[in-house]
């Protein structure tokens, strides 16, 4: 995995410097400088949780090279004997919406991934419930599922993350298998939680990115989907943190991905000074963000967006200096071979780590022509190409 290491050393070396100069009594030894601006301090941030996914970021999967859904990072594996059985299972899903492009993508190949272990008779039905990004619709839905009694093994992905911890807990007390992915929960009572490396490698990644193309003074803009979401915060949480050490001046906006509201923002920081870079939560405003920057004439800023086509091409065809940060989608279908795992009674990560790896402008004509023909809503590295129904199912866009 490539990775920026002179920003790794420095980083050491800063910390050491820190270190040295925190401890020491020697008179020699100069303290830094204090330069009066405190340090950011966020609250979603969490030094061990980024120190751990900083490191994650080069380790290399286990698992099977041509299978990353199947793969997983410096897991600690859980016995699942006391779920073995024979026989079809019933899923219940309780899915926090599909009302972005990301989660659309996933929702359709998990159903192709579903029609393949129906087929083999691992699973007979998935009921899913969408609670249309609603907190209290999301807690209905699992209590439904908790009274109803048919399910065989409960899939949450998080609508937020603290609303949804009570409901995930009584779902676990039911004796029967609990597996959330996507978004993290403040329990660890599921059996297993999948998700790709998290949102601190994500802001890592990005912030990297546009501290190596920018100068300490620099103005970045910063665009956010929605708070409270622990995968989302956490992104920003890196991101601010390495903008503040870098000088990078940084200013953050929630949007909703609203493509409207993302151009006024632009506009309106324009009228005050140079943009220089745009650092995204998610990558669906990415357009718009780039759009905004030609309707008023001025330069392109350096781009960290997503791989999302319609951002992947819009960075081709502008020549744009940018990066595509990635948050596995494959999850999607990871979770259901979870499920067979289980009731195979085959031991499976208490904390399941997907590879996640940006694309960089070296790879982007690669992914460019592997994913020729798709929608701009999809996304490059989906990681459903073996699943029946490829391509025509992700390029027909057909909602389960």
């Amino acid at each position: 995995m490539r990775r920026r290491a002179n920003v790794a050393i420095a980083m050491v070396g800063a910390a050491a410097l820190i270190a040295l100069a925190g401890c020491s009594t020697d008179p020699t030894v100069t303290p830094p400088e204090d330069t009066g601006t405190p340090p950011v301090i966020n609250e979603w941030f969490d030094q061990a949780q980024y120190d751990k996914q900083f490191a994650e970021r080069g380790v290399t999967p286990q698992g099977p090279s041509s299978q990353p859904y199947l793969q997983y990072i410096n897991a600690e594996m859980v016995d699942t004997s006391e779920f073995a059985s024979a026989g079809a299972k019933k899923v219940c899903f309780a899915n926090a919406s599909i009302s972005n492009p990301w989660r659309q993508t996933g929702w359709i190949t998990m159903n192709q991934q579903l029609k393949e272990l129906q087929a083999s008779g691992a699973i007979s039905e998935m009921e899913t419930r969408d609670a249309q990004d609603n907190d209290d619709t999301q807690i209905a839905d699992i209590d439904y599922f908790i009274e109803e009694g048919n399910c065989d093994v409960f899939l949450i992905s998080p609508n937020s993350t603290a609303a949804m911890t009570p409901a995930v807990e009584r779902a676990c007390a039911t004796g029967k298998p609990v597996i959330v992915f996507d978004r993290g929960v403040q329990t660890d009572c599921p059996v297993t939680f999948i998700h790709p490396i998290g949102g601190f490698a994500w802001g890592i990644d990005t912030a990297e990115f546009l501290i190596d193309h920018l100068q300490a003074g620099d103005k970045v803009v910063a665009f956010r989907i929605l708070p409270g979401v622990d995968v989302l915060e956490q992104r920003w949480a890196a991101a601010e943190k390495l903008f503040s050490e870098a000088g990078i001046d940084a200013v953050d906006y929630f949007t909703g991905a609203d493509p409207v509201k993302i151009k006024q923002i632009i506009s309106d920081e324009l009228a005050k000074g140079d943009v220089k870079g745009i650092w995204m939560d998610a990558g669906d405003g990415a357009v718009a963000a780039l759009e905004a920057f030609e309707d008023a004439g001025v330069d392109y800023p350096v781009i960290t967006g997503e791989d999302e086509l319609s951002f992947l091409r819009k960075w081709k065809e502008t020549g744009v200096t940018g990066l595509a940060p990635v948050y596995s989608n494959f999850q999607w279908r990871t979770t259901l071979l979870a499920v067979q795992k289980i009731f195979a009674g085959e031991e499976v990560p208490k904390e399941w780590v997907l590879p996640q790896d940006p694309i960089f402008v070296d790879e982007l004509d690669s992914y460019l022509a592997k994913n020729e023909g798709m929608p701009g809503g999809h996304y490059a590295k989906f990681g459903g190409e073996d699943l029946v129904g490829y391509p025509q199912v992700w390029q027909a866009r057909v909602m389960p």
